[in-house]
């Protein structure tokens, strides 16, 4: 397909839409640089295509998701993920745009923790807290890649060996990740990790999503499947307590349009960006949440074997940031749902357990499945 040709700009976010007579891709995965890094580190993009020419890209450079090509209510496919054009971008990523963040997504209270009566001291870069692990985490190195066959679909594996005390943290971790995108209009994330010391592991994709190609996500109807969440202090760390949402403006229990309480929500820069406690039990795959559009008819559905999903509304987006096309994103242009751990659980004795110990394997799956009406 020469989207180059066939695309025309939807206003709002750099967003692209693929006319349904546009000629589609062979189904499979095909390999092309991207860039290179200034040290001359080659940085490659996969493109993944499916039976219905669906396609996603990732590239080699913190496993990013850069794009995700699905269709609407039409048949007419556009990138629903926000990113950039170059590598360049990537790099400069405040944002952590459609990155694999780690070792420990989220915050870390005071960039400190104990394990095994050792203190370990992490780079804060959220003062006073160390956020998804300090700035040159897993999504700001080369992953080692890998095509892997599968029946009804197509997909990649990146692998990493974080060495022993790499941002601080104990331990080599050799990390896993395979990208699958199936006939179904699927974009599956299985995860999996192992030491050789005890460490924190809490690994999560960073992708903001628009469905729409509108300037914000405000009219999106979102259903969570959490009937708790874990309340924050004035330093975005969690006092220890899962409080009900019932009564209060996180409760998606019923769908709802983000922007119906957005200005009810207090302490979060403007907006959502919040730990939700999901329904059913960790380890075992279930329904997270789901995303309609009403204006394309496009509705994700998330779904993990995660306890938790961190759900955030680009509320530090301000139109400073040229993604796509030269598009400046403004507040709220996305949404972002994080399968997860809960937020500083390595301090936080209540919480479930994100250490890692030698002889055991940490697994992870979470799918973002596509579909129209």
């Amino acid at each position: 397909m020469n989207r180059a040709l066939a695309a025309v700009w939807v206003i709002g976010t750099g967003l692209t839409s693929t006319p349904l007579h546009a000629q589609r891709p062979k189904a499979g995965v095909e390999q092309a640089l991207f860039g290179k890094l200034s040290d001359g580190t080659a940085v490659d993009v996969f493109t993944l295509t499916n039976a219905a020419g669906s396609s996603a890209k990732v590239i080699s450079y913190g496993a990013t998701l850069v794009q995700l090509w699905m269709p609407d209510s039409k048949g007419n496919k556009a990138d629903v993920v926000l990113g950039f054009d170059t590598l360049n971008g990537y790099v400069r990523n405040d944002p952590w745009f459609g990155a694999i963040v780690g070792r420990v997504a989220n915050r870390i209270a005071n960039g400190r923790f104990i394990l095994d009566g050792k203190e370990y001291k992490l780079e804060v870069n959220d003062p006073p807290n160390t956020l998804h692990s300090g700035k040159k985490d897993l999504s700001h190195v080369v992953w080692k890649a890998q095509i892997v066959p599968v029946d009804h679909g197509a997909a990649v594996r990146f692998s990493y060996l974080s060495p022993d005390g790499d941002e601080g943290f104990p331990g080599a971790l050799s990390v896993r990740v395979t990208y699958t995108l199936t006939d179904r209009d699927e974009l599956k994330l299985e995860y999996s990790a192992i030491t050789d010391k005890p460490t924190p592991v809490n690994l999560t994709s960073h992708s903001y999503f628009n469905l729409g190609g509108g300037k914000d996500v405000l009219k999106d109807v979102l259903y969570l499947n959490a009937d708790g969440y874990t309340p924050v202090n004035d330093k975005f760390i969690p006092t220890g307590e899962v409080l009900p949402v019932t009564g209060t403006p996180l409760d998606f229990t019923h769908p709802t349009a983000i922007g119906t309480r957005i200005g009810e929500v207090k302490g979060t820069h403007g907006g959502y960006d919040h730990n939700f406690v999901l329904n059913g039990k960790a380890g075992e795959m279930k329904l997270a949440a789901r995303v309609e559009d009403p204006e394309s008819g496009r509705k994700l559905e998330m779904w993990t074997t995660e306890p938790a999903v961190q759900f955030y509304t680009a509320n530090f987006l301000d139109g400073s940031i040229a993604g796509k096309g030269g598009v400046r994103y403004p507040q709220h242009a996305a949404f972002c749902l994080e399968a997860q751990h809960f937020p500083d659980s390595v301090n936080q004795p209540k919480f479930p357990s994100i250490i890692l110990k030698p002889g055991s394997v940490y697994r992870q799956e979470t799918i973002y499945r596509f579909s129209a009406k």
